[in-house]
């Protein structure tokens, strides 16, 4: 899997989002704040494949956690990520 390149984030208030152009006319944008861990994944993850295993290993580098948290807190990340489409 990849990080959807299309989207970029912007710093705006202090919050770190992501802005997405949406198909609905209605709402024309849809934003994802990602916090401090997420934005770290996001930033070494972005321009390479990747799997659930690099991480859990980035989780387990960067935090004072235990593998089985890791994996429980990248499932959950990846998972947030598909919803909204930043993983291609």
């Amino acid at each position: 899997m990849r990080i959807n390149e299309k989207m970029k984030i912007r710093n705006v208030a202090g919050e770190n989002i992501v802005i997405m152009p949406s198909d609905d006319a209605a709402d024309m944008t849809k934003v994802v704040a990602l916090n401090e861990s997420s934005l770290l994944m996001y930033n070494q993850l972005k321009g390479r494949e990747f799997s659930l295993d690099d991480a859990v290993q980035l989780l387990l580098d960067n935090y004072d956690v235990d593998e089985a948290t890791a994996r429980k807190d990248a499932e959950a990340w990846l998972a947030d990520m598909r919803k909204h489409r930043l993983i291609v």
